[in-house]
Parts: structure tokens; sequence; C-alpha cells
């Protein structure tokens, strides 16, 4: 184990997390929106807040996988291999899918199971764009090495 794996500054961290959440709602709501039924106001609505859990939770979510991740393999983020780049993003959409399930049941009067499909259909969108946006973040903005 790496007792010490490099990992982003908390202002890298916050850069990362602000670009995330602004490009899924720039590229996600109009599709969930139109594939919901649901009100492209309420739409916004929803996602704005999901987005704001969503960034609260992808902040503690990756520093601790990243952490993890760098103790273990002792490779930094910016260096995860294709299968955990996968594990990363779907464990990221699994937990906030958990927490998400509730609120788009109350905020759009969706059944159980309408609210757990359009969930599920948005955690598979956001998967997707995670897995591209985090490799792209980590291209354009490798882990800078201690001095």
């Amino acid at each position: 184990m790496n007792p010490k794996p490099k990992l982003r500054s908390p202002l890298d961290r916050a850069r990362q997390v602000i670009l995330f959440e602004v490009g899924g709602l720039i590229l996600i709501t109009p599709p969930f929106a139109w594939a919901s039924g649901v009100a492209a106001s309420d739409s916004i609505g929803l996602l704005a807040l999901i987005a704001l859990i969503a960034a609260l939770w992808n902040a503690a979510y990756t520093t601790s996988f990243d952490w993890l991740e760098g103790r273990c393999s002792g490779r930094a983020a910016d260096q995860r291999s294709t299968p955990w780049r996968v594990i990363h993003a779907a464990g990221f959409e699994l937990g906030l899918l958990a927490i998400s399930l509730p609120i788009v049941m109350a905020w759009t009067g969706m059944s159980w199971l309408d609210a757990l499909a359009a969930d599920a259909a948005l955690a598979a969108a956001y998967v997707a764009y995670a897995y591209v946006f985090n490799l792209g973040y980590d291209r354009i903005f490798p882990i800078a090495s201690p001095c």
C-alpha cells in the first residue's frame, strides 16, 4: 500500500465538480424533460437539486475513491485504468441513485417504479458522461506532482 497517494487539491476538485455538474445539466436536462414528460421548468429544478446533491456526493465519493485506490495501487487517479474508471463511475451513480430516488418521486409525483425507471435512465446517462468527462478532465488537468 502507498501511504500517501497523490490527490487533487481542493481547488482542483472544486473545479472538477463544478464543470462536471454544469456540463451534465446542459447535456442531460433537455432529453430528460422530453423522455419523462416532466415540464422543462420542473425538470431543470429537479436536476439542479440533484446536481447540488451530486456535487456534494461527488466530492466525498471521488476523494475517498481516489484515496483508497491510491493507497492500494500506488497510482494517482489521473492514471486510473479503464476497468477502475468504469467501477468508479458506476459506484458513484449507484450511490446517487439511492439518494435521489425519493426526491424524484416527491418532486414529480411519479410512482416508485416510474421514478426508478427515470432515475435509472438518468444514472445510465451520467455513467457514460462521467466516464468521458473524467477521462478528459484527467488528460487536460493532470494531478500536479509534489514539489
